[in-house]
């Protein structure tokens, strides 16, 4: 397979990078979301087969330019909110694979302040399908109490459900963090970034992190919100279609407010404090490379040059030796023999892509469906096809795999445009993928 190297210049910089042939109309969607779409700085990569056939990245690191206006460079992370959750879920997958978590157990089997206020029956799965009934909390925490580790867990304790737990789902934006968080520490002894770090990121050589190590900053660009251009009929919810959806935005009372809300007031996500901090919902760090790389791994084998390229990198909370330059950036060529084990076995995979909830969103207002932990494609999250399941991060990034197809797929960018799922830039890039394929 050859591989062109990209050197393209667009509105805001240059777009560079690799991609494989047969793979071209990625290259050339993502420069179209410079010049039509609205992006700052971005980056994508796609894995196809185990090997990776696109890795592209342009712009600017900052959202903003920054001081000097650095670029977006090769090994640039980003913060990617909410595609957190699908790799956070992940970590209980493979606890569950190992016989340490039953899915079906109560909640608290495991975290015995949780039975609280008739939340004795809430179940594992019901967690990971946005099923336990806390999407909010009746006293939000302030930023400095969402990132200390103790005062999440507890609230959510105390919290009554806020409907049926079981019997509805509600997207569970803020408190996702927590409900995972402390079930991975109650299980394992270790914090779910640390677990993260020993049992996915280190392995696969991944520059990715949920708790960013302080000598990983120097490479996060600033993220923020951008202008976009007037939105397409994409199916994204920022097309807000229906009334009930404007309403429920705009009302402080409901229940999405709320749920966005449980941390007030919102948090600097730029602050070094929240990138080191072990938010699972929404304070993961990555690159696209890192995150395409990790979804192709739950559904396959993958090339090994880049977790060889990892090894003596940061890994995570605490990590001291390293510069983390390595990982995932050099290795052996394309096409290398050498190939490391998938993560989830195929029965973890049809379990994580099976529809557990489904139907009207307590949070979202739309139609909504969930596996566990994971967003399945449907008209309000569209991936790349029936089968695929991943999860988008509010404002643009998005990552997922698809078995069928054997793609793993990871875009993050910096400009936050005001979108839930569906943002119109990693649309046009899944679609170009969908090209490729056929």
């Amino acid at each position: 397979m050859g591989f062109e190297d990209v050197h393209q210049a667009v509105a805001d910089g240059s777009v560079h990078g690799t991609v494989a042939d047969g793979w071209e109309q990625v290259r050339d969607a993502f420069a179209h979301n410079f010049t039509r779409r609205g992006d700052q700085g971005a980056a994508v990569a796609v894995y196809h087969q185990g090997r990776k056939v696109a890795d592209l990245w342009g712009g600017s690191r900052d959202f903003d330019g920054g001081p000097g206006g650095k670029p977006w460079e090769h090994d640039t992370a980003q913060t990617v909110r909410s595609a957190t959750k699908g790799v956070a879920a992940a970590c209980l997958l493979l606890l569950h694979q190992r016989g340490r978590l039953d899915l079906d157990a109560p909640v608290g089997t495991y975290w015995p302040e949780f039975k609280a206020h008739g939340k004795d029956r809430v179940t594992v799965r019901d967690v990971l399908a946005h099923r336990a009934g806390v999407p909010a909390l009746d006293v939000p925490l302030t930023p400095a109490q969402a990132l200390d580790g103790v005062s999440g867990p507890r609230a959510l304790a105390a919290q009554p459900p806020l409907f049926p737990p079981g019997e509805e789902h509600g997207y569970h934006a803020q408190t996702y963090s927590w409900l995972l968080g402390e079930l991975v520490l109650r299980v394992t002894g270790r914090t779910l970034g640390r677990f993260l770090a020993d049992e996915i990121a280190g392995p696969l050589g991944l520059d990715l992190w949920l708790g960013l190590p302080a000598g990983q900053e120097h490479r996060v660009g600033r993220i923020g919100p951008t202008a976009a251009p007037e939105p397409t009929t994409s199916g994204a919810l920022r097309a807000r279609p229906k009334q009930s959806v404007h309403d429920a935005y705009a009302d402080p009372r409901s229940l999405t407010v709320r749920a966005f809300a449980a941390i007030t007031p919102i948090p600097d996500e730029n602050d070094p404090a929240y990138r080191a901090a072990e938010l699972a919902g929404s304070g993961g760090i990555a690159t696209a490379r890192a995150l395409a790389r990790c979804y192709a791994a739950f559904v396959g084998d993958v090339e090994a040059s880049e977790a060889a390229a990892g090894a003596g990198a940061e890994t995570g909370p605490g990590a001291e030796t390293g510069s983390g330059a390595g990982a995932g950036s050099g290795g052996s060529a394309p096409g290398s023999a050498a190939r490391v084990p998938r993560l989830l076995a195929p029965a973890t995979v049809t379990a994580a892509r099976t529809v557990e909830s489904a139907g009207p969103d307590r949070v979202l207002v739309v139609n909504t469906l969930f596996g566990l932990g994971y967003m399945l494609h449907g008209p309000s999250s569209p991936l790349l096809a029936p089968g695929s399941f991943g999860h988008p991060g509010r404002g643009g990034s998005l990552a997922f795999a698809d078995p069928e197809h054997a793609v793993g797929f990871g875009y993050v960018t910096n400009g936050m445009q005001k979108n839930v799922t569906a943002d119109p830039r990693a649309q046009a890039l899944v679609r170009a993928v969908r090209d490729c394929l056929t």
